[in-house]
């Protein structure tokens, strides 16, 4: 066993696996940029190393400072959580070559897997169904309408390396595929350093399911039961469980082999998973994710093992020790707890201090935090906050728990998606199983009670959505109030939980025509210019935030004035854009 664990990573992951470093009696060493430098995971460590400022490419991301820190903490191995470099296979080799264990698996699995064009030919060869898709990369917009013609739409446009939703985008007719396309490729790029994209159909009514695989050097390799993340919103999850619920055990089987028969064919070594869409008894391969997974509490939950340790035993060359924990017990349900304003289903981030956190205790439940009160949440890296997870010998019951421990749950000074998880989580739809990939976007409607407002505030150089306060004297999105749905009507839930997309269309809000930066970011395109005719809902600019795109829409149809950004801006929450000029009949 390792002595000494480096953690190349930030956030609740890197407090997560410090925790199992300290129950295995092995010690572990944080990293950190200097902003991150009175951060959680550096206080959960048992030291730290600061890797200087800037971007995450300057630390986080610097395989040559990582590799360094741990040469010089005198670590022995390095555990990449999830994000960052986890899925690089140049950082996996530099480990090796420092004499170090990257504790995951070989360069050659998480370069084929983790590319997702490889990954359909590992898939071929054994035999794994897959959804249609081109055979490899797509080099430009025409390909997506070649594709389109020949499969109908809509046609999802996927990044070959990575994950997390970055670099894709669903493309629902020929006129889109070029702004698309030219958007996945750019946030691709961005986001891991490889631009390649590739083309599947897209399934409109499927569930996402996903397989835990776990395999050691002693010739083991098995599924540790399955995951349902269909609940999501711009490819982002936001509540998980397990098991999957609702699968024959014909389909749970035949998932699990399959996830099996694409480990092995690799060689795969340690904690990985294999991800699914599910539609009428069907299963189509998605893609491997070569690491562990930010909802893997469900699945430790349900088996009863802990799956960081079990990496780390791996790791050092033990045998697989859960072999006899396959067989799931009870369910768990898990809450992605962000820092973003959910307010009329827009999820922005919104960066800020962390007033209070108070986290609920209780039967069955968890909360996986990588903040306390007092630290802040920082726009330069991902919004999460922590997980809440719930267990129950059954799914109501974790479905009950999960919703007292949100209801319990306090986080001041951010607004976050608490409310939106209790409002997902209490819906028939969900309660019932009556949900797909698509379902959260269009159907469950977050707008709040009229008349409500927010206000772009700065105090002491720090910009803060401020609400207004509606008539019933709550600020929907903040504290602990399900926005809209805080007072769900007794008798008829659906009526308060089942508004649709189309329904809060119909709410036109009136505006004043200015054009602003929903957050803090960096305007990376533009496609507005002085005196141009926009519609209501054309896209003027995108602005990327914590490492994912956001369309920034014309609030109404008019002319657009002055436009005062240029492509490269860093700007501050509420920076004026442009404004649009509305026409009014003669």
């Amino acid at each position: 066993m390792f002595t000494k664990i480096l953690i190349a990573n930030r956030g609740e992951i890197a407090v997560r696996v410090a925790r199992s470093c300290r129950a295995l009696g092995v010690e572990s060493v944080a990293v950190h940029s200097a902003a991150d430098a009175g951060s959680m995971h550096v206080r959960a460590a048992d030291t730290a190393i600061d890797l200087g400022d800037g971007p995450a490419s300057s630390n986080y991301l610097s395989i040559p400072k990582i590799i360094a820190a741990a040469l010089e903490s005198g670590a022995q191995a390095i555990h990449p959580g999830y994000g960052f470099l986890s899925e690089n296979p140049e950082f996996a080799e530099a480990v090796a070559a420092a004499g170090l264990t990257f504790i995951g698996p070989s360069p050659y699995a998480i370069t084929t897997m983790g590319g997702k064009v490889a990954a359909r030919d590992v898939a071929i060869r054994v035999q794994v169904p897959l959804a249609p898709g081109t055979d490899g990369a797509i080099a430009s917009a025409a390909a997506v309408e070649a594709f389109g013609a020949e499969h109908g739409y809509p046609v999802l446009v996927k990044a070959s390396a990575g994950g997390g939703g970055r670099g894709m985008r669903r493309i629902d007719s020929e006129p889109q595929a070029k702004e698309a396309f030219d958007a996945a490729v750019r946030e691709a790029t961005a986001a891991f350093g490889n631009g390649e994209v590739y083309l599947e159909r897209y399934l409109t009514h499927a569930r996402h399911v996903e397989v835990q695989v776990f395999a050691d050097t002693h010739g083991n390799t098995v599924y540790v039961g399955d995951r349902d993340c269909s609940v999501q919103r711009r490819h982002q999850k936001l509540v998980e469980e397990s098991p999957a619920p609702g699968l024959s055990d014909t389909l749970r089987r035949n998932m699990g082999e399959a996830a099996v028969r694409l480990a092995r064919e690799v060689g795969y070594v340690g904690a990985g998973t294999v991800e699914f869409l599910v539609e009428d008894e069907k299963f189509y391969f998605l893609e491997m994710n070569t690491r562990i997974q930010v909802e893997h509490p469900v699945t430790e939950m349900v088996h009863g093992v802990d799956l960081i340790a079990e990496q780390i035993r791996v790791a050092a060359g033990e045998e697989l020790s859960i072999l006899g924990n396959l067989a799931p017990k009870g369910a768990a349900i898990e809450a992605r707890i962000n820092a973003e304003d959910v307010a009329e289903g827009r999820f922005l981030p919104a960066p800020g201090p962390v007033d209070l956190l108070t986290a609920p205790v209780g039967e069955g439940l968890r909360f996986d935090a990588g903040y306390e009160s007092g630290d802040t949440v920082l726009p330069l890296y991902d919004s999460l906050i922590g997980k809440l997870i719930a267990y129950g010998p059954d799914r109501e019951t974790a479905i009950k728990r999960l919703l007292g421990g949100l209801e319990r749950l306090q986080i001041e000074g951010v607004p976050t998606t608490a409310p939106a998880a209790q409002t997902i989580v209490a819906h028939p739809d969900f309660r019932e199983l009556r949900f797909s990939t698509l379902w959260l976007e269009e159907t469950v409607d977050f707008t709040e009670p009229e008349p409500v407002d927010r206000a772009n505030v700065e105090v002491g150089g720090r910009f803060f959505i401020i609400p207004t306060f509606n008539d019933y004297g709550s600020a929907g999105g903040y504290g602990n109030a399900a926005p809209a749905l805080a007072d769900r009507s007794a008798a008829d839930p659906v009526a308060n939980t089942g508004r649709t997309r189309q329904a809060r269309a119909k709410r036109e809000k009136v505006s004043d025509g200015t054009v602003k930066a929903p957050m803090q970011g960096t305007i990376i395109k533009i496609n507005a210019a002085a005196g141009q005719t926009v519609v209501r809902g054309d896209v003027l600019f995108v602005l990327e935030a914590m490492k994912m795109e956001n369309p920034i829409t014309a609030p109404a149809s008019g002319v657009v004035g002055e436009v005062t950004a240029v492509v490269g801006d860093s700007m501050a929450a509420g920076t004026l854009l442009t404004t649009i000029t509305q026409e009014v009949a003669a």
